[in-house]
């Protein structure tokens, strides 16, 4: 991940979008290296660029979505540790990129397959610095103020040194919202804790909440797209448990409405959104699947359970600070985060992986697939059994040499067994 590849992808980029682009980065140190050698290759086949700066991923995609541009380039490593980074590709609608333009990308960049532009028609580089405030306008015109404003709540928020620095107080402000921050400077090195918002990385927060008395806790991931909640009791909230409550309110709003979500989600979301009079869709992993089965089943929320949440009205891809946003209104007009969280169903699960080579893959799914014990298979991605009690899925890893096993029940030492059968018979097919 150097210039010279940064320069080239920009190019093959550049080639396939055939307009002008916008560009943005997340907090990382290497950010600035990489955006503008990426726009260099971009301006290099003729595209014009638009440099939104440091910016949530998010941010981007709404800019490009209403920007009248070809597509866009976020340079970003999402929750991965500092050292690492990234360039995405943003569809003109503000999607991101379907895979199978990836491939056509990739297979420009490596065959070298560029349409240089003539020194005349060299694209220019212009800044753009309106792109927050108008993401902003767009969050705050899909709640309802009045009632948020009302509430008088109370929010603690950890930005993780990330790029929702710049958006989430200023959402929170614009709101009537009293807040205090952690973590709330951009910096690459990330020093405040890992970007990922998981558990361990979310201590000092809850400890904040519960010593400010705070109505929840806010964390988000290195480019804004994923939130996780914290309850007033400093009770931290997984992904699922977030979906599942953000489902229920909005489909009790709108009943018969439709949920997307992926084949690993928990059961509680499902539970949630029935208990509303919604409906509800399964997918294969991935938000970019969930966000383009939503456009064309009708899908009106939908997300997975990493915090990233999608919400139809606004954009159709996972955006932090429309969730931070949506919440505050559920909680102003619904009650306290945890009474909302226990009327939801509780479930336990298990993660577990074991190795297993790419060329074994397919045949190890399709021998789970025949001996499924006598449960209910659905194979949209790799190999999901249920049982009375519970499920387990068993998927291959799209970038390790490994099988992910997942499993749930209502009780955790049946997950744990599950969980840990299946990895076993995992591993039995691998070894034939």
């Amino acid at each position: 991940m150097d210039c010279e590849f940064a320069i080239r992808l920009g190019m093959a980029i550049g080639t396939f979008m055939k307009g002008p682009v916008m560009i943005g980065t997340d907090a990382r140190t290497s950010n600035d290296m990489l955006k503008l050698a990426c726009a260099s290759g971009l301006m290099a086949v003729g595209c014009n660029v638009t440099d939104c700066g440091i910016v949530p991923t998010p941010t981007l995609q709404y800019a490009v979505k209403n920007g009248k541009v070809a597509g866009g380039v976020v340079i970003t490593a999402s929750h991965n540790p500092p050292e690492f980074n990234g360039i995405k590709a943003i569809d003109k609608d503000g999607t991101e990129m379907a895979r199978e333009n990836e491939e056509e990308i990739e297979r420009i960049y490596h065959e070298r397959a560029f349409t240089p532009a003539d020194w005349s028609r060299a694209g220019r580089l212009v800044v753009n610095t309106t792109s927050i405030d108008r993401y902003i306008g767009g969050v705050i015109s899909k709640v309802d103020v009045a009632s948020i404003r009302r509430a008088r709540l109370r929010v603690a928020v950890d930005c993780g040194n990330g790029a929702s620095s710049l958006v989430t107080p200023k959402l929170l402000e614009r709101l009537g919202v009293q807040y205090v921050t952690l973590n709330a400077d951009p910096n690459g090195a990330f020093p405040g804790h890992n970007s990922e918002p998981v558990p361990e990385n979310t201590k000092d927060l809850v400890e904040l909440v519960k010593a400010g008395g705070f109505d929840f806790g806010v964390v988000h991931d290195g480019d804004g797209d994923r939130t996780v909640f914290v309850d007033e009791t400093g009770r931290y909230l997984y992904g699922d448990r977030s979906l599942a409550i953000v489902a229920n309110y909005i489909c009790s709003q709108k009943p018969g409405r439709l949920v997307v979500t992926n084949v690993a989600s928990s059961s509680c979301i499902e539970d949630a959104v029935k208990m509303a009079g919604g409906r509800i869709m399964y997918t294969k992993v991935g938000s970019p699947t969930i966000a383009r089965a939503m456009m064309q089943h009708g899908g009106i929320f939908g997300g997975e359970e990493n915090g990233g949440l999608i919400f139809a009205e606004f954009q159709y891809c996972r955006d932090g600070a429309m969730a931070v946003a949506k919440m505050l209104e559920i909680v102003a007009t619904k009650g306290k985060l945890s009474g909302l969280n226990d009327r939801i169903p509780a479930y336990c699960q298990c993660k577990k992986k074991t190795a297993c080579p790419e060329e074994r893959k397919q045949d190890v799914m399709k021998e789970l697939a025949k001996d499924a014990s006598g449960g209910r298979v659905d194979t949209t991605d790799g190999v999901k059994i249920y049982f009375e009690d519970g499920w387990v899925i068993v998927r291959p890893s799209g970038t390790e040499p490994i099988f992910r096993i997942f499993s749930e029940s209502k009780s955790a030492e049946r997950a744990e067994r599950v969980a840990e059968e299946y990895k076993k018979r995992v591993e039995k097919l691998v070894k034939g």
